[in-house]
């Protein structure tokens, strides 16, 4: 195992630029995702690591080793496609054995990690078949163990799991880190998915035409996001953002929502009063609503447009002034359509950015 540096890694194709100067660490063991939305230039960044692009500019480090001009197959690392690229032709065996055997390793050794591998990822009785006789998801595993069998410093993993079905896709994610447990390869996990970044990776980093814009773990990046992109993209629903304007006079900050006045927590009070009389973006999650039925103080009265029953909760769509929201509630909670409610927002999970540049205070 070995940490992935990239130090302002630059990668362009024609005029558009796919990496804008990106510098990045994924520590030893660690599991760090890549994260955005297409053509951000997350599995360019993985194809430089890979050796599989060369980067326009930057070093690429694998350990100790500067391995920016090496090729692929000297930078001793395993890649996972989107695509299951399993040759049709072999059987499960001999598709894990591949690049063992093209590495010319002996055949106890090529038979040791080869049912290594397929422990780990419970291919054990399906050595003898073809892939043809196995599902998405069997397939799938064969090219994780592929990757493993080589024991690579590092593992790739390219949206592995995003031509899966709602529930392979379930199953093998809890697979994934599983082995990762297991195995402790650095690995750097590329998806669009903002589900299966917060429940896999160590670290996320999330990319924006071509550059990072936040890196931290997958709860911090949840609760303190660093832009109204970073909270627009990760939650399902994604966070609230409503337009105020604070005012501070005799000592006290308020923010003004309309005609709603809310009272920032202490913690925030200074750094809100230096921006008296600006407007302010209020950011909060869905579940840190809290939805009354009758008014109540520092609550926001508003009108419940939809209702929608999701099982463990409802999810309701809330007029608030101009603003929409979405806020999560009970499944038991008597809330119908056209109904008044009152919001209290928890003081505590407010994320306050700037109006214009969208970025955190």
């Amino acid at each position: 195992m070995a940490e992935i540096r990239l130090e302002s890694v630059r990668k362009t194709f024609g005029r558009v630029v796919a990496a804008q100067d990106v510098s990045l660490t994924v520590g030893d063991g660690e599991f760090l995702v890549l994260l955005g939305p297409s053509g951000c230039g997350k599995t360019t960044l993985l194809r430089c690591v890979a050796g599989l692009e060369q980067v326009d500019a930057g070093r690429v480090h694998i350990g100790q080793r500067d391995v920016t001009d090496d090729p692929p197959r000297a930078r001793n690392i395993g890649m996972v496609f989107q695509s299951y690229a399993v040759f049709p032709h072999l059987k499960v065996f001999d598709n894990i054995a591949f690049g063992l055997k093209m590495q010319r390793k002996p055949q106890a050794e090529i038979k040791r990690r080869v049912h290594y591998a397929a422990e780990l990822l419970q291919l054990g009785e399906l050595l003898d078949r073809y892939p043809a006789q196995l599902s998405g998801g069997q397939r799938q595993r064969v090219a994780v163990a592929r990757a493993i069998a080589v024991e690579p410093q590092v593992l790739l993993m390219d949206e592995p799991l995003s031509n899966l079905d709602a529930l392979l896709r379930l199953q093998t994610r809890a697979e994934l880190k599983r082995l990762h447990k297991e195995i402790k390869a650095t690995t750097l996990y590329v998806t669009h998915d903002q589900v299966e970044a917060l429940s896999l990776g160590d670290r996320i980093a999330v990319m924006k035409d071509g550059q990072i814009v936040q890196c931290d773990t997958p709860m911090k990046i949840y609760d303190e996001p660093a832009s109204v992109f970073v909270g627009s993209f990760i939650g399902t629903p994604p966070m609230n953002f409503l337009r105020g304007t604070v005012q501070a006079s005799d000592g006290q900050v308020a923010v003004h929502l309309g005609d709603f006045r809310l009272r920032p927590a202490e913690d925030m009070g200074a750094r809100l009063k230096a921006r008296s009389d600006q407007g302010v973006l209020m950011g909060i999650r869905p579940e840190n609503i809290v939805v009354h039925l009758k008014p109540a103080a520092q609550a926001l009265r508003s009108l419940v447009l939809v209702v929608e029953p999701l099982g463990s909760h409802k999810l309701l769509t809330v007029q608030a002034g101009k603003e929409t929201l979405k806020v999560t509630t009970r499944a038991d909670a008597p809330v119908e359509a056209n109904q008044e409610v009152w919001l209290e927002f928890e003081a505590g999970k407010i994320r306050w950015l700037e109006q214009t540049s969208g970025q955190a205070l």
